[in-house]
């Protein structure tokens, strides 16, 4: 254990710990030893929760855990921990839960106040150094919080038996029932809460939502005649024209605070971009045009260029701030693009990228007027004009480049990795990008060779994170879920020629990674995913979310996986658990339909969903035909070898009908007669 009046933050491996490693706080990290310290000297402890691209954190930290009269305070009354939500997300959701118990609105930094057991009796977020806009003072709240420890241990013991039950209140019971009438019924009701201006949700602060608008992108499909894919069509164009979307350099920013998608939080996530991507290549495929194609190409660019390490995988976040401002390193001056590129160019680029002497955007952290680069109101530009501004876009992307970067989270996720390596794989299906299967098989391999161990069971899981050789164990549900996910999306195109994304047996590992996760993280009371392992042995108990958050929740990515799975390997396992949790996660999607689209969409791929089986030496064009199709409902069946059908797939009969090429279409267990050209497959899918 770390000595008492030392920060032992620059042990850590996470690069919001260590951005906290110099602070006078005697920060502790998570763990056995930081609890056994609270209890020997029976002091309550503060802990800390936040992340590296958190803009609210870094104020915080420069206001209270950087002064040294703060910290003196903070290291007299308590034991002080601080965790990365990202890097801990099953603690976090532990606390963030026992807050909103406690009636307060969650968000980041989320500051807790816990017995010296871990037990939450109190807590907040953003506590200012001076008290103001009604707030209190930090230290008031440290010395008010402190006190009430020392003097009133009744209250605390019954504030935590609340929190304690509120938290432990079992899930819903299961067997509710969900169909196809109640998503179709729903459909109509989420199109209303959809601004018909300017997309996404009404109102502002605005958020991508994407479990919401893949919801109305599923009701297109099957309610025919009805705007629900426009709507999704006109908040992805909004997206991409706002400035939520970075124009110089790509991705897109985690939400706007404006109801124009104009103003962002500039942080920039690998999660949200992830699935955003999919989005782009649901839009393509369905409306065309050049928008939704540069979008995709520019985002996979800056994966690529700034977020992926040399190992191959995919690192969390670039930070909102640099410079000790939000956005510095993104907005500019009219000035400065005058002195770039000219008096006559930067009025020609103004005109497309709403950029003038008055600025669009003003803040108390930059002086005066500044502009966020946006095309929401310009017409999009001509051919020859596209030609003039793609090298004033560079000149401006070049300079920005001299300017102090945002930090770099480098960390590595799991489930953040294995939610963008499958949408790669189902976006270069759309665009007909193989390249970019090659380059998401490559953070797959990283996962898979550096995040993965065999347990004491002799059972193959994954870690959650991993930073300069440190590996955060064991992985969390979505960590599998995820990773499940990419593994069947690299097993269905591994013959997409010229992808030849790897030869490693991907569904192998999926098949243990579901393994294994049933057998650590399914609760036996109610059928659900608890978030950690059952062997996770620092946390004070096992939560089982259900709901849609900015992450995807571990359920609904699982259930897609299954549906999947099932279909690959023939074994009816795999549907019949499949069909056994959405029963148990049943209630609580009623209880709140909104709230658990992920859900919902996956019951609309189980129930909808077609597999196609393509057989046969010449089969090349019908796979790629097949890979085609929207990822949203469609499972793709390659067979290498006849003999390797699985013994449970409904095409294995029909197999000696299929000669040089043919594809089956296959649904409710039964499969259509081959099919022999790529025209008349996609015309019995509904494609034509």
């Amino acid at each position: 254990m770390t000595a008492t009046g030392q920060n032992e933050l620059s042990q850590a491996a996470s690069p919001y710990l260590l951005q906290h490693a110099k602070n006078p706080v005697h920060w502790r990290m998570w763990g056995a030893a930081a609890l056994k310290e609270a209890q020997a000297e029976n002091k309550p402890i503060l802990l800390s929760i936040g992340y590296a691209a958190c803009h609210w954190c870094h104020v915080m930290a420069h206001e209270s855990f950087e002064d040294v009269a703060t910290a003196l305070v903070m290291n007299e009354l308590f034991v002080n921990i601080k965790v990365d939500r990202e890097e801990r997300p099953d603690i976090d959701h532990i606390y963030m839960t026992a807050l909103h118990a406690v009636g307060e609105r969650g968000g980041w930094p989320l500051t807790m106040f816990l017995t010296p057991t871990g037990e939450p009796f109190w807590g907040g977020t953003y506590f200012p150094k001076v008290a103001h806009y009604g707030r209190p003072s930090f230290v008031s709240v440290l010395k008010t919080v402190a006190e009430a420890f020392r003097a009133e241990p009744g209250r605390i013991k019954e504030n935590t038996e609340i929190i304690r039950q509120e938290l432990s209140r079992p899930a819903p019971p299961g067997d509710a029932g969900l169909s196809l009438e109640q998503l179709n019924g729903l459909a109509p009701q989420i199109a209303r809460l959809i601004d018909p201006v300017h997309g996404g949700l009404h109102g502002a602060p605005k958020f991508p939502n994407t479990p919401i608008l893949e919801l109305l992108w599923r009701a297109g499909a099957r309610l025919h005649n009805a705007p629900y894919r426009d709507l999704v069509k006109l908040t992805l164009i909004k997206m991409s024209e706002g400035g939520i979307y970075d124009h110089l350099g790509g991705g897109y920013a985690r939400y706007a605070t404006d109801e124009r998608w104009l103003v962002p939080h500039f942080e920039k996530m690998l999660y949200d971009n992830a699935q955003i991507l999919e989005l782009l290549g649901l839009c393509h495929h369905e409306f065309g045009g050049a928008l939704f194609r540069a979008r995709a190409k520019q985002t996979v660019g800056w994966l690529q260029r700034e977020m992926t390490t040399d190992e191959g995988a995919f690192c969390a976040s670039l930070d909102a701030d640099s410079e000790g401002a939000e956005g510095k390193y993104y907005v500019w001056t009219y000035a400065e693009i005058e002195a770039l590129l000219g008096q006559e160019d930067a009025a020609f680029f103004g005109k497309f990228y709403d950029a003038s002497p008055s600025g669009n955007w003003e803040d108390d952290s930059h002086d005066g007027s500044v502009i966020i680069l946006n095309r929401l109101e310009a017409k999009p530009p001509a051919l020859e004009e596209e030609a003039r501004l793609a090298p004033l876009r560079a000149r401006l992307y070049d300079a920005r480049g001299k300017r102090v970067r945002p930090g770099l989270d480098d960390k590595i996720l799991a489930d953040w990795n294995g939610l963008m390596i499958a949408a790669l794989v189902n976006a270069a299906t759309l665009f007909d990008a193989p390249e970019w299967i090659r380059f998401s098989a490559r953070a797959y391999d990283f996962i898979a060779r550096a995040m993965q161990f065999i347990d004491a069971d002799g059972n193959k899981r994954l870690a959650h994170g991993w930073r300069a050789g440190v590996l955060v164990t064991p992985g969390l549900a979505l960590d599998h879920a995820a990773m499940i996910r990419a593994a069947l999306a690299l097993h269905e195109t591994r013959n997409f020629a010229p992808a030849l994304a790897s030869a490693r047996d991907y569904l192998a590992d999926a098949i243990a990674w579901a393994e294994a996760l049933e057998t650590y993280h399914r609760d036996p009371r109610c059928g659900l995913l608890n978030m950690a392992a059952k062997d996770a042995g620092d946390v004070i108990l096992r939560l089982a979310p259900t709901a849609d958050d900015a992450i995807p929740n571990a359920h609904p990515v699982y259930l897609s996986a299954l549906v999947r799975l099932g279909g690959l390997t023939g074994e009816a396992r795999w549907l019949a658990r499949a069909d056994e949790l959405f029963a148990a996660l049943g209630a609580a999607a009623r209880s709140n339909f909104v709230g658990h689209a992920g859900i919902l969409n996956a019951l609309d791929f189980r129930l909808s969903a077609k597999e196609i089986v393509t057989v046969g030496a010449q089969r090349k064009a019908l796979y790629e035909a097949a890979l085609g199709v929207p990822f949203t409902g469609r499972v793709v069946v390659d067979i290498d070898r006849p003999d390797e059908i699985p013994e449970g797939h409904p095409a294995k009969a029909q197999l000696a009908l299929a000669g040089e090429a043919a594809a089956f279409v296959c649904a409710g267990g039964t499969c259509s007669l081959p099919v022999r050209d790529k025209q008349a497959l996609l015309s019995s899918i509904g494609y034509v």
